[in-house]
């Protein structure tokens, strides 16, 4: 597998021919072999569909010092395309960051209140009347409205081969920004996904994860593309759980700041969401955990696999399917993250979110 100091750039095959065909090794990146890499600031696009995961991530990749926020995407997924746009401008007034990105708009319909073959309640189903919770998302609409794919193109190629596009949400917008512009996936500095999940079940229907599902032909069409990608599944981002305590804490520590009412909102919606719907007792960082892979804030692991997605079955459209079959000769075409470190990723979230808190 090629180099850790050389994961975001453009995908490297020899690695897979020296192998002879078996399965790659898995390479450890450490946040000190990643991060001294770059002097500058990384510039990041993050094409999302807040949803409260989501803007946990949003939140903060704003007060990260490592990474510049240039562009916010918004995407069609647990809230509608237009929602998804209000609730990016929302965060972005919110955080009120030096440097404000440009946000692109969508149209699409939601998808998140759909489940894939059973009535169950998903985080993606129950996100609250914005998406965002109670908290109430407020505000005029985009004057220079700008698509979301446009946008995508437009950065690019503004810095190219200096922009990481972060996808949170499905993968629509990056499909389709290709289909804009068939030169966007070299003019990259590599994607990282939340997508997929691989030795778990999948939040959605049984097999498939939620991004990956509601949109598999832009999946299928993105694993397709000649850049770094790297797979955040559902594996990994389930692991970094912010726990009861933790809230309170964090609340306690951010009690008088600008922004501890908000804030306290979304964590506090999400742990009742959780419990309630899910049954699960704290709030799973699925986005953050992306994040920490993107900004290379943490410790992970990745193996180069050959993945591919299901795009036909009843049962199994929207499934990512990672063959690990050691065929002689065969080309990998993504990383997928395998371990991350779970507790650096909730000291990561706790530290930015006193930041955001002001």
């Amino acid at each position: 597998m090629a180099p850790a100091c050389q994961l975001w750039e453009p995908v490297n095959f020899a690695h897979v021919a020296a192998n002879d065909g078996r399965p790659p090794a898995t390479t450890v990146v450490s946040l000190g072999q990643h991060r001294k890499a770059y002097a500058l600031p990384q510039k990041i696009i993050i094409d999302a569909d807040p949803g409260l995961c989501d803007a946990l991530a949003i939140l903060t990749a704003f007060v990260d010092p490592s990474l510049e926020v240039i562009g916010l995407t918004a995407a069609a997924g647990t809230v509608s395309g237009l929602q998804s746009t209000r609730n990016l401008q929302f965060l972005t007034d919110l955080i009120d960051p030096v440097k404000h990105p440009r946000i692109g708009q969508s149209n699409h319909p939601r998808t998140g209140g759909r489940t894939g073959d059973l009535e169950v309640p998903t985080r993606h189903s129950t996100p609250g009347r914005s998406g965002l919770g109670d908290l109430a998302v407020e505000g005029p609409d985009l004057h220079n409205r700008r698509e979301s794919e446009k946008l995508i193109v437009d950065l690019v190629r503004e810095h190219p081969h200096e922009v990481r596009l972060l996808c949170l949400g499905p993968l629509t917008n990056v499909a389709a920004a290709c289909d804009l512009d068939p030169e966007i996936p070299e003019l990259l500095g590599g994607i990282v996904c939340q997508a997929g999940a691989d030795r778990t079940s999948g939040d959605i229907t049984a097999v498939a994860e939620f991004n990956v599902w509601s949109d598999p032909e832009a999946a299928r069409a993105v694993l397709d593309w000649p850049t770094s990608k790297v797979l955040v599944p559902l594996d990994v981002t389930s692991s970094p759980v912010v726990t009861f305590d933790d809230v309170e804490q964090l609340a306690d520590l951010t009690l008088n700041c600008l922004n501890s009412e908000a804030l306290a909102s979304l964590m506090q919606f999400a742990l009742r969401m959780n419990r309630q719907q899910l049954g699960c007792e704290g709030i799973p960082l699925h986005g953050v955990a992306a994040l920490a892979v993107a900004a290379g804030a943490e410790a992970f692991s990745v193996e180069a696999v050959c993945a591919a997605v299901e795009v036909a079955g009843d049962l199994t459209r929207g499934m990512t399917v990672i063959d690990r079959r050691p065929v002689p000769g065969r080309q990998t075409n993504a990383d997928l993250a395998t371990t991350i470190d779970q507790h650096g990723v909730i000291d990561y979230f706790s530290r930015s979110y006193r930041r955001a808190a002001r």
